[in-house]
């Protein structure tokens, strides 16, 4: 009698396709926060999230805080860093954030890819 030897190999796994960044800021984006940052706002960090509000159902949500909580993810880009609400990263996955300023107005805004529509204001949107 003798001992058959079979040999099995596992099939390869695909490669991991690389998930494009959280978030990525703007070169003025990035300028403004280091102003804040050095600033009024020394110490703290921005931390975006997105609520539940508006005509359009999410809005994003900015405010300061003084660390990352355990459910924020860090983001860090062109020497700045944010903070993104773990909650809220499934929505934001690819989105850029500028800083522009108006002739009126001047404030952060957000390219996101995953947005399908928004309210007639510009203050909500729908994923």
């Amino acid at each position: 009698m003798s001992a058959s030897t079979e040999t099995t190999t596992a099939p390869a796994k695909p490669a991991r396709r690389a998930l494009p960044p959280l978030m990525r800021l703007t070169e003025a984006a990035a300028a403004r926060l280091a102003k804040m940052y050095s600033g009024a706002q020394a110490g703290m960090l921005l931390r975006i999230s997105v609520n539940t509000k508006g005509c359009s159902g999410m809005a994003y949500d900015m405010s300061w805080v003084e660390a990352a909580g355990p459910t924020d993810e860090v983001v860090t880009d062109k020497g700045q860093t944010v903070l993104v609400d773990r909650k809220a990263s499934l929505f934001l996955i690819g989105t850029e954030m500028d800083y522009v300023v108006d002739k009126l107005t001047s404030g952060f805004t957000f390219t996101n890819p995953n947005e399908k529509g928004r309210c007639g204001c510009g203050e909500s949107f729908h994923v």
